[in-house]
């Protein structure tokens, strides 16, 4: 889903995995594992999504970069 932020394009979760898939403004995309909805959900409705996901995802949960 797209969202509105100067870092983030878009943000997609995948329930039954608990995977949060980021791709930033740059293009480039990550995959989080282990996020529990209530963490997707606060980022969603987020007023800054960046500062959201610094605070919260980022250095939080394992991840992997998927090539572009």
């Amino acid at each position: 889903m797209d969202v509105e932020s100067t870092a983030i394009q878009a943000i997609d979760y995948d329930q039954d995995h608990e995977k949060l898939l980021v791709r930033f403004a740059s293009g480039e995309r990550y995959i989080y594992v282990g996020v529990p909805g209530e963490v997707h959900r606060s980022f969603l409705d987020a007023d800054s999504k960046g500062r959201f996901f610094q605070a919260e995802i980022r250095d939080q949960y394992p991840y992997n970069r998927l090539e572009t």
